[in-house]
């Protein structure tokens, strides 16, 4: 997996994975246009439309609808590290299930990516690199 982000200007990226194009940016009084959701929402869309993907894959399973199927995933930002947490994940089906079903579209959840991800801290790196110097004509 990868995804490339760049710079537009001001606080605006532009982020590409695959031919898909979305634009980061941040409300007026963090210095952007809001033109596009900060990265903070995007770590809450990813995790909502994983979310999403697997209780529709769930429903469609046992031939429940799927239609209509609403996610909210709501979190806080805390300091010290500043951080997103105490995240809330909200499923909203378009028809009414049993207890069973409730427990088989949360346990389904359980194994979305991102939710795994964000439950089992990964290891990541940062590498500094600068770009190549243009040559004087």
């Amino acid at each position: 997996m990868e995804v490339t982000i760049e710079h537009l200007g001001a606080v605006q990226f532009e982020i590409k994975a695959r031919q898909h194009t979305v634009v980061s940016d941040q409300p007026p009084e963090n210095g952007g246009h809001d033109e596009g959701m900060t990265p903070p929402e995007l770590l809450l869309a990813s995790l909502g439309s994983c979310a999403a993907f697997y209780a529709a894959q769930y429903l469609r399973k046992f031939k429940l609808a799927t239609e209509g199927t609403r996610v909210r995933v709501t979190a806080e930002k805390v300091k010290d590290p500043a951080r997103v947490d105490n995240f809330r994940i909200e499923i909203e089906t378009p028809v009414e299930l049993n207890d069973q079903h409730r427990a088989g579209v949360e346990k389904a959840v359980h194994h979305c990516l991102i939710h795994n991800t964000l439950r089992h801290p990964p290891l990541m790196t940062i590498e500094i690199r600068q770009q190549a110097m243009a040559a004087k004509a």
